[in-house]
């Protein structure tokens, strides 16, 4: 092994919104914040860092030209209820979706799926 994860890190133009927006999601800790940078940590100690990009330019899912780049997936309970509750947080509904999951854009336009925690 030559190392190990330290940090994800997703781009985006508006780090404290998606801060602000993943942290209510998914109950995330905004743990680090200046404005280039923000880390926010999950529960079970995953370290999300998310770093200003000014010039990013967003994926448009599912057009090849602009791809996903990196997605998370969310597990939830009921999708029916999370989706109701993260559309409002700036969540856009994308195309695609299966039997126990959905394709969403968080406010970066970053892919990110809902599944059934079942």
């Amino acid at each position: 092994m030559i190392g190990e994860l330290k940090t994800i890190v997703l781009d985006a133009r508006d780090i404290a919104g998606l801060s602000a927006f993943y942290t209510r999601l998914a109950g995330w800790t905004q743990r680090y914040a200046d404005e280039e940078w923000i880390t926010i940590t999950t529960d079970d100690g995953w370290r999300i860092g998310l770093q200003a990009a000014p010039d990013h330019v967003p994926p448009r899912w599912p057009d090849p030209a602009f791809p996903q780049q990196v997605h998370l997936d969310v597990t939830v309970d009921d999708i029916e209820v999370a989706e109701r509750a993260a559309l409002p947080l700036g969540a856009t509904r994308l195309p695609g979706q299966g039997d126990d999951w959905r394709v969403y854009a968080d406010p970066a336009g970053k892919p990110f799926c809902l599944l059934w925690s079942a």
